[in-house]
């Protein structure tokens, strides 16, 4: 259990949000480290983890042309994958990871490239169309530090648009649990 996944579930519980997650090189380990939380289940809807290419389309609704044209390890990917993980499972977030740990190379992209996103409630994401975000990743390491940094940044990602969007209530909660007043 991380103190990012332990954040997380705090803040979309104040929030009253609900999360989802679509992994695809993570396998499983973002869900697994929000699940480690006590509480996560007020909060977790359920993940996908979409392995395969073609599951992203069937069951994340990527676009099947854009993943025959540019392959799995795209930004719009990691975007589509949020967005449908977050429709697909009735959640008010949803987070993604799509890359490549490794050892080779994969649809043209080398090691260690990473997109991970997230789509929030319309509107709510400043400067984003639709209400997602994407960061893309150039990661060093072996194939479990490109996996589990992934798991990080892309819970880092979904913390950085919740606190953005905290309002006066969640303020004042942290503030008391920091000790101010």
């Amino acid at each position: 259990m991380s103190l990012p996944a332990t954040e997380l579930v705090r803040l979309l519980t104040v929030r009253g949000e609900t999360l989802a997650v679509a992994e695809s090189l993570t396998g499983g380990l973002v869900a697994a480290e929000i699940t480690s939380v006590p509480g996560a289940s007020k909060v977790f809807r359920g993940s996908v983890t979409a392995y395969a290419t073609g599951l992203k389309h069937d069951l994340l609704g990527v676009d099947a042309t854009l993943l025959e044209q540019r392959g799995a390890v795209d930004p719009q990917v990691a975007a589509q994958m949020a967005a449908g993980v977050r429709e697909a499972l009735g959640a008010d977030w949803g987070i993604a990871t799509t890359g490549v740990a490794g050892p080779d190379p994969q649809d043209g992209q080398p090691v260690g490239t990473v997109f991970v996103a997230a789509d929030g409630p319309r509107g709510t994401v400043p400067g984003s169309a639709g209400g997602g975000k994407v960061e893309a990743l150039r990661l060093n390491g072996d194939r479990t530090e490109i996996r589990m940094e992934s798991v990080r940044s892309v819970l880092a990602l979904l913390l950085r648009e919740l606190a953005g969007q905290q309002t006066g209530n969640e303020r004042a909660q942290d503030t008391e649990r920091n000790g101010g007043f």
